[in-house]
């Protein structure tokens, strides 16, 4: 049993915008509702493989715990905490990097 995966509240606000964007050019509610499936199904192997990505490089003073990777060119930002994983943030790569 591994640990349970929680998404911020501004995780899902950004996963929002993200199909309406996608169903607003693609005019395809299927494709928009694959691509944001794809993104949540793609974080729950995190609660038993918490360390599978590597470190986030954008995360200031990470002390080991932020991590991060890209899915269908969405980077997703997490941290692993002691009795679950965070889904902090999810941004497109084509946009301009933040660090935090």
């Amino acid at each position: 049993m591994g640990k349970e995966v929680i998404w911020s509240i501004q995780a899902l606000k950004q996963t929002e915008a993200i199909h309406k964007y996608i169903l607003e050019e693609s005019k395809s509610l299927d494709i928009a509702d694959k691509v944001v499936g794809a993104l949540f199904e793609s974080t729950q192997i995190l609660g038993v493989q918490s360390e599978l990505y590597a470190l986030d490089d954008l995360k200031l003073n990470n002390n080991g715990s932020y991590r991060a990777y890209v899915k269908y060119n969405y980077r997703i930002s997490y941290r692993i905490l002691k009795n679950n994983i965070r889904i902090l943030r999810i941004r497109h790569t084509s946009r301009k990097p933040l660090k935090y």
